[in-house]
């Protein structure tokens, strides 16, 4: 119960600068949700393709003009690698992801997906866009060839992959304050703290509602 609370005082108290916008926030990230966890949903535009366009070594669809969303997400390495769905995940992996734990990044492309007006969105200028965009890949743990890892493990889907990341997952840094931590760095204001998914969701009301 105290977590929980933690959790929701937490989206409550705002963390960066309120600075105004430079100009139109005309690029629109969309926030999907699953039951523990929030991913960006971002639209392929030539620049995203410019920007993760290192991931086409990997196998991932980046530049095929058919791909036109970007799905990208952080967590921890042994729970967000198992295969299937959440009744598969074992208790090491429960225990291993609260106690600390390496982390990943999963990373999909998706083609052309039907109007998804019910789906929280967060609009960023040029600037801010620049600086989201920076942030994630830098997320990306390089290996001794400077090169991005792809890890061995089945994906979710015949498209996605698992790459190393930065950072370790535990019960205080979690997949949802990654997503936090991503839009600061952007430059806009959000949730201080945002651990569980109803987090992020009071969080990008409070702060990201225009």
């Amino acid at each position: 119960m105290a977590y929980g609370l933690a959790a929701l005082l937490g989206a409550m108290i705002p963390s960066g600068a309120a600075k105004p916008a430079t100009g139109p926030r005309s690029h629109q990230v969309l926030l999907v949700a699953g039951p523990i966890h929030y991913d960006f949903l971002i639209p392929l535009d030539p620049q995203v393709r410019r920007q993760f366009g290192f991931l086409a070594a990997s196998g991932l669809a980046i530049t095929d003009p058919r791909s036109e969303w970007l799905v990208i997400g952080w967590g921890a390495r042994e729970f967000y690698t198992t295969i299937g769905d959440y009744r598969d995940i074992v208790l090491s992996a429960i225990v291993k992801g609260a106690l600390g734990d390496r982390s990943v990044l999963r990373v999909d492309v998706l083609g052309a997906l039907p109007p998804l007006p019910e789906m929280p969105r967060v609009g960023f200028t040029d600037a801010e866009f620049d600086a989201l965009l920076s942030a994630m890949a830098s997320s990306f743990e390089a290996g001794p060839a400077q090169q991005v890892q792809r890890l061995p493990h089945s994906g979710f889907t015949h498209s996605d992959a698992f790459f190393a990341a930065k950072g370790r997952f535990h019960l205080f840094r979690t997949c949802n304050t990654w997503v936090a931590q991503m839009i600061r760095a952007s430059g806009r204001r959000f949730g201080a703290w945002t651990p569980l998914p109803y987090s992020v969701r009071l969080a990008q009301r409070l702060y990201l509602s225009d």
